[in-house]
C-alpha cells in the first residue's frame, strides 16, 4: 500500500506538546501517525485531516516574529468530520469552552448553488482557532 500525504499540512508551534496532544487526541479524535519525542514533534491525523505539532524550544523551529498568545491569529483551521457530536461531547465533558456554539450555515459557491455545514469553533490550548464542520449537502440558492 502506498501512502499519499496531502499537499498542504499545517505545522502548529505549541508551548506544551503533551497538553496539545491531550486536546487534539483526547478531545478531538486525532491519532498520532508518527512522532519524534526527542524533537517535541508529532504528526497527527483524523480521517483526511493532517496536522503537525511541534513544541517550541525543543527541535528546529522557524519563528518569523515575536510569539504572543493567542498563536495563529488571523487563521482558522477548517476540519471536515462526519459527525460533530462526539467531539462536542468530549469538549463539553472536559469543560472546554467553545468559541462559537454549533450552528448550521449555508455558503454560496457560485451563482446558483450553496453548500451547507453544521459547524462550531473552538480554540486549542495555544489559541489556534479550529472550525469543525459536517456537511449538510448542496442546494440551489434560495432552496430549502
Amino acid at each position: 500500500m502506498t501512502r499519499t500525504d496531502p499537499a498542504l499540512v499545517p505545522e502548529l508551534l505549541v508551548e506544551d506538546l503533551a497538553r496539545s496532544l491531550a486536546f487534539w487526541r483526547g478531545l478531538c479524535g486525532f491519532a498520532i501517525d508518527y512522532e519524534r519525542p526527542d524533537e517535541g514533534f508529532a504528526y497527527i491525523v483524523r480521517d483526511g485531516a493532517h496536522l503537525m505539532l511541534e513544541q517550541q524550544g525543543i527541535g528546529r523551529t522557524w519563528i518569523t516574529g515575536p510569539l504572543e498568545r493567542p498563536l495563529g491569529r488571523g487563521i482558522n483551521l477548517q476540519i471536515a468530520v462526519r459527525d460533530l457530536a462526539p467531539i462536542l461531547a468530549a469538549l463539553r465533558g472536559a469543560g472546554h469552552r467553545l468559541f462559537l456554539e454549533p450552528e448550521t450555515r449555508w455558503y454560496r459557491v457560485g451563482d446558483e448553488e450553496e453548500v451547507g455545514v453544521e459547524q462550531f469553533l473552538v480554540t486549542d490550548p495555544d489559541g489556534y482557532l479550529i472550525r469543525f464542520q459536517a456537511s449538510q449537502g448542496r442546494r440551489t440558492i434560495g432552496g430549502a
